[in-house]
């Protein structure tokens, strides 16, 4: 299928690499995302991808536990970095080539990002793995994704999670929630809908950047929704 988006931001999150286990990486959801993320780079798609430390360290419940709240978010950064390793493993372990950029300096670990040094990568084919949030406490990954998908003028953000969507409630919660097919950024923002947090809801709309919220953890549906296939919600 002819892929309806040039460059995207694939926004993972720690959670759904726990996988069936409950903490930490399974190593075959994380093959499953390699193998779908490997799929769309072979139809011509450029990627950069930011993926959240959930699985394990969270800033926030950190600080509800007495961390310090920058130490906390700078531990959750590190959370990221792990993930982002762990992620470009697998794809090279396919035969896909990955990079990791980190938004702290963390060489050898990865490069330091600049949007400049992860477009290049991602014209030549190469997957740009975005670590470290935005470099700054008190900003979610959700924020940092938002801000490199700016940065690296995606076409869109693709936002999988383990919902098909956006729904009007918790689907998880609430039975009688209804999935939305497109829904505006300001219709987001005034019924309080969890897509992403304000400042990257908001970072969004100011720049234009469209998010497709989709179920990742179906195998197929991220070459699907990259293709245009009306399987998740579009936030415009």
């Amino acid at each position: 299928m002819e892929p309806k988006y040039r460059r995207i931001l694939l926004k993972l999150s720690g959670e759904s690499l726990m996988g069936a286990q409950g903490y930490g990486i399974d190593p075959e959801r994380l093959s499953e995302y390699a193998r779908q993320i490997a799929e769309i780079v072979n139809e011509g798609v450029e990627v950069g991808i930011v993926i959240g430390g959930g699985n394990i360290f969270r800033g926030l419940q950190g600080a509800a536990k007495g961390f310090n709240r920058v130490k906390g978010d700078q531990m959750g950064m590190l959370a990221t970095t792990i993930n982002s390793l762990a992620l470009s493993s697998a794809l090279e372990a396919i035969g896909q080539s990955a990079q990791v950029f980190t938004a702290i300096a963390m060489h050898p670990i990865g490069k330091h990002y600049s949007s400049q040094n992860a477009i290049e990568a991602m014209e030549k084919g190469t997957v740009a793995i975005m670590a470290g949030g935005t470099g700054n406490p008190f900003f979610t990954t959700d924020t940092g994704a938002a801000l490199r998908g700016v940065e690296i003028e995606a076409d869109a953000m693709f936002k999988g999670t383990r919902i098909d969507g956006v729904y009007t409630a918790d689907p998880e919660k609430d039975p009688t929630a209804t999935k939305f097919d497109k829904i505006t950024y300001d219709e987001v923002l005034a019924r309080g809908l969890r897509v992403m947090d304000l400042t990257a809801t908001a970072l969004c709309k100011e720049n234009g950047l469209p998010i497709v919220v989709f179920d990742m953890d179906t195998p197929g549906n991220l070459a699907k929704v990259i293709a245009g296939e009306p399987i998740g919600t579009l936030v415009y």
